[in-house]
């Protein structure tokens, strides 16, 4: 049972816009203790694959301080590779926002969305999906404004969350401590009309039913519309 909030309950959320004051778009997410900040970045090259076909790039690189955690993680840097932990988040990253952005309409054009997280207290993926479309969104309207381009390149807004089994219960938004007690671990990744861009889902050591799964998904839409709400806020868009 939760001390703190009921089981539908999401942790107290915020996005902070223009955190960064060189980024063309940047947000400062918390999701309770976990805090990432997220830039996006415009390159005015997209990839050498896409080179001569028109179409434009989204891309995302993911990466933990050192002291975002109980205990002091080297740099990756420091170590000269990147954990396949790091890659495998990057990646999520990368296809969601890529899933809302309309890739002709960008040009042959890259942005990157870099996602540094300061404090990780569970689900530093969902807030950096969630976090890292505000700086995206900043970064195109921003775009738009200077080439003055009329085209939509944001199809639609998109979020991410966890939720999980734990004691035989559906919980929502997970916090570390949460997490790492869970019998079914998912996170889900949706937009605002319902469509599913992706969902992770993993049995702890567990099975878990069909009726489970209908359970914790019903939670993590519960979620995704505070999550989308609270963007639209932050982007005057309410």
């Amino acid at each position: 049972m939760r001390k703190d909030r009921l089981f539908n309950e999401m942790r107290e959320i915020s996005f902070e816009k223009d955190f960064n004051l060189h980024a063309e778009g940047s947000c400062l997410v918390k999701f309770g203790n976990t805090q990432v900040v997220c830039t996006a970045s415009i390159d005015e090259k997209a990839p050498h694959w896409l080179k001569n076909t028109g179409k434009g790039w989204v891309t995302a690189e993911y990466g933990m301080l050192p002291r975002s955690t109980n205990t002091r993680i080297d740099r990756e840097a420091s170590r000269g590779k990147q954990s396949g932990r790091t890659q495998e988040i990057q990646r999520l990253i990368g296809r969601s926002l890529r899933s809302i952005t309309n890739l002709e309409n960008l040009g042959e054009r890259q942005i990157k969305i870099d996602c540094d997280v300061l404090q990780a207290d569970g689900g530093t993926r969902t807030a950096s999906i969630s976090g890292g479309f505000v700086a995206l969104y900043l970064a195109v309207k921003k775009f738009k404004e200077n080439y003055n381009i009329q085209k939509p390149i944001i199809k639609e807004f998109i979020g991410a969350v966890s939720s999980g089994i734990i004691n035989g219960k559906g919980n929502l938004d997970l916090d570390y401590q949460e997490d790492s007690a869970a019998e079914v671990d998912a996170n889900f990744v949706i937009c605002e009309s319902g469509k599913i861009a992706e969902i992770q889902v993993t049995g702890e050591e567990y099975f878990f039913s069909e009726d489970q799964f209908d359970e914790i998904f019903k939670l993590a839409k519960i979620g995704i519309k505070e999550i989308l709400n609270k963007q639209k806020e932050v982007l005057g868009l309410s």
